[in-house]
């Protein structure tokens, strides 16, 4: 695992999540377009945070990198589950 590496996983797994969510939102009127928007909001937040501490390396890289990578796919998971608990409310 390397610098690149996961950055690459960040871009391509929150950029999916923001996809699905304006997918779902076209295609699921009921959600609405402010829930929608407001989980997009959330996740682009979540990009920047991770982005930003992704370069603030602290003891062993190996062991930094693979619990950040750890830490995006629970923290991205989480943002899956409260859009799968809006479009079951909706």
């Amino acid at each position: 695992m390397n610098l690149r590496d996961i950055k690459k996983d960040i871009d391509y797994i929150l950029s999916a999540f923001i996809e699905d969510c304006s997918i779902v939102a076209t295609v699921n009127e009921k959600l609405g377009e402010e829930q929608a928007s407001a989980l997009m909001e959330e996740a682009v937040d979540l990009y920047n945070e991770l982005r930003d501490k992704v370069n603030q390396v602290e003891g062993n890289k190996k062991a930094f990198y693979t619990a950040l990578r750890k830490e995006v796919f629970e923290r991205t998971d989480a943002l899956y589950q409260k859009l799968s608990d809006a479009i079951k409310k909706a």
